[in-house]
This record gives C-alpha cells, structure tokens and sequence, in this order.
C-alpha cells in the first residue's frame, strides 16, 4: 500500500457533489449528517470485521476489535 489509491471519475464527481452539497448544508444540518455518516462508517467496520471473522472461521464468540 505505498501508492496512494486512485479514484475513478464517477467517485471523483460523487466527491465533488457531495462537496457541493455540504456547502449548502446549515451548520446544524452538517453537524447532524456527520454524526449520521460517522455512525454509518462504524456499523460498516463492525460488519466487515464480522464478515472477516466469518471468512477466516474466527468466530468461535471471541472479540478481537
């Protein structure tokens, strides 16, 4: 992982809407998206460390997070 990951044009335009639309946004309504999207990066990272265990046949009930 010494090269930096490139990024599609479709993923560089999401980028870029996203942007855009943050800017539009409120400071309230930004402060409530980021805890919405923070919440939602810690349910993907939980579900990928489940699917993970699973794959490797580590989930015998131990915790490793």
């Amino acid at each position: 992982m010494d090269q930096p990951i490139e990024l599609s044009l479709e993923q560089q335009f999401s980028i870029r809407s996203f942007a855009s639309q943050v800017k539009g946004m409120s400071h309230e309504q930004a402060q409530d998206f980021l805890v919405k999207l923070y919440e939602q990066m810690v349910v993907r990272e939980a579900t990928y460390q489940e699917l993970l265990k699973h794959q490797w046949g580590l989930d015998s009930g131990t915790n490793w997070a």
